[in-house]
């Protein structure tokens, strides 16, 4: 049931309004009639009518989106409208966002999951529990959000309502492959859910209000306990055939490699992924644990921490060599965990690309940490939510 009774009753126009300012945040009346293609008269006379009944108010422009502020004169959705949700379940760590349809992140959460290999009932449960949470924290319960979205750092098929966002065999969560975590989910807080990729809601996140802002082709790289990566074309992502594009983390550096948990030899996620420089870390500096300490440590000039994030850097410009070729993008926008290490990783990194690419890939394109850090993610399930609002509800 769409929980905003209000909605059918709309007329074109106002409907046509209150969807753009859903999917484009707080704007000006001109803004609207650009966006809507109604006349200026009809924008100003039907937004009067939606302020009358307490859906559309003055936009404060002291009120802050994720990575800005907002100039004067604007006006946007109140809560009456409604609410989303956004979540981002990693290997380690489960972070929720409640946002309202003016774009404004309301509350937001974040748990470290006790045991990294949880099984996927424990997880949905902490995953709801928090959402719950959040709301009550901001006077509100499911039946005020029109929809909610989850990233998993896994691929998933299937975004109809017949396979409804199946996750694929999983490496970094096997306990979940084959699982459809939405409808459980939509089971455990009576709204409606759907599954994406990780990745994929980091460089919406990026591409929308972070460094890949401007970009018309963005690749975006997530370096964590895994590496992954995602693609973003004049604003809609290049998912593949099978919801597999941008999985880098499972190229080939050496066929004759070791083993990965994927089934092929040598992939670059066994030397570039988090979990491969933890293990390495713990010769030389064993009080390494986590991939923040390890940042940190590269940070204040441990040199084996620099060392191994550089290399790690280095093999991973390699790889994009080959996709810059191929695509040809204008940016590359490095996240996740790994990404915060800022130059010390992403200096080997621009020189490796620089040569393993052809120089006319390379003559526009920037290589620049992202700058939306770990929030990232659930930010980009927010971004989905709020331009998906219908989907979800239908």
């Amino acid at each position: 049931m769409d929980p905003r009774p209000w909605l059918p009753d709309l007329s074109g126009p106002s409907r046509r309004l209150v969807e753009a300012l859903r999917v484009t945040g707080p704007a000006t009346r001109a803004q609207l009639v650009e966006q809507t293609g109604l006349s200026r008269a009809t924008v100003s006379g039907y937004v009067s009518e939606l302020v009358d009944r307490g859906l559309v108010a003055p936009a404060d422009p002291s009120d802050a989106l994720p990575t800005g502020g907002r100039p004067a004169g604007l006006v946007q959705l109140t809560r009456q409208a409604g609410l989303v949700v956004g979540m981002d379940i990693g290997r380690t760590h489960v972070r929720t966002a409640v946002a309202d349809l003016s774009h404004r992140i309301v509350a937001e959460h974040v748990t470290t999951l006790p045991v990294a290999d949880l099984g996927a009932d424990a997880v949905l449960d902490t995953v709801a529990g928090q959402v719950e949470q959040e709301l009550a924290r901001v006077g509100a319960c499911t039946c005020d959000v029109v929809g909610g979205v989850v990233g998993l750092p896994t691929p998933v098929v299937g975004r109809s309502a017949s396979s409804r966002g199946t996750v694929v065999r999983s490496n970094i969560l096997p306990a979940w492959s084959g699982r459809t975590p939405g409808p459980a989910l939509q089971e455990r807080l009576g709204m409606p859910v759907v599954v994406e990729n990780d990745a994929n809601l980091g460089a919406l996140a990026e591409v929308r209000w972070g460094a890949g802002t401007g970009s018309r082709s963005t690749l975006y790289l997530k370096m964590a306990t895994g590496v992954g990566g995602a693609l973003v074309f004049d604003g809609g992502l290049l998912r593949g055939t099978s919801g597999t594009a941008g999985e880098m983390g499972h190229v080939s550096l050496d066929p004759a490699g070791p083993l990965c948990r994927c089934g092929n030899r040598g992939c670059l996620e066994l030397t570039a992924g988090g979990s491969a420089l933890l293990r390495a870390i713990r010769t030389a500096a064993p009080h390494y644990t986590d991939l923040r300490s390890l940042v940190e440590g590269a940070e204040d000039g441990d040199q084996a921490c620099r060392r191994l994030i550089a290399d790690a850097g280095t093999s991973v410009g390699v790889v994009l060599g080959g996709l810059v070729n191929v695509l040809n993008p204008d940016r590359i926008v490095v996240g996740g965990e790994l990404g915060t290490a800022g130059d010390l990783l992403v200096e080997p990194m621009r020189r490796a690309l620089a040569q393993s690419a052809i120089p006319a890939a390379t003559e526009q394109l920037t290589v620049v940490p992202g700058s939306l850090g770990a929030r990232a993610e659930v930010l980009g399930a927010v971004a989905v939510a709020l331009r998906e609002a219908d989907r979800l509800t239908g």
